[in-house]
C-alpha cells in the first residue's frame, strides 16, 4: 500500500477515497467533496479545526472557519 502525500493531514486511514488507499492520489477525494459541495479535511485541518464537530464540512461552514481563524 503506497504512503499519503507528505501534506495529507487526514488520520481517517479506513477511508476508501484517502490517498493512501488510492494509489496516492487525492482525486477521489475531492471529486467527492465538490460533488457535495464540501471542503476536504486537509483544508479544516489546516486552519486548525480539524473536522467540524456537527459533521457539516461546507463550503459555507468552512468559510465561517476561516474568518473566525486567527
Amino acid at each position: 500500500m503506497p504512503s499519503s502525500p507528505k501534506f495529507c493531514t487526514c488520520k481517517d486511514l479506513n477511508c476508501d477515497l484517502h490517498p493512501q488507499n488510492q494509489n496516492n492520489e487525492c482525486t477521489a477525494c475531492i471529486e467527492k467533496n465538490l460533488r457535495h459541495h464540501e471542503i476536504p479535511v486537509c483544508f479544516w485541518n489546516r486552519i486548525g479545526k480539524g473536522l467540524d464537530e456537527g459533521g457539516d464540512y461546507s463550503f459555507y461552514k468552512f468559510a465561517e472557519k476561516v474568518m473566525a481563524y486567527e
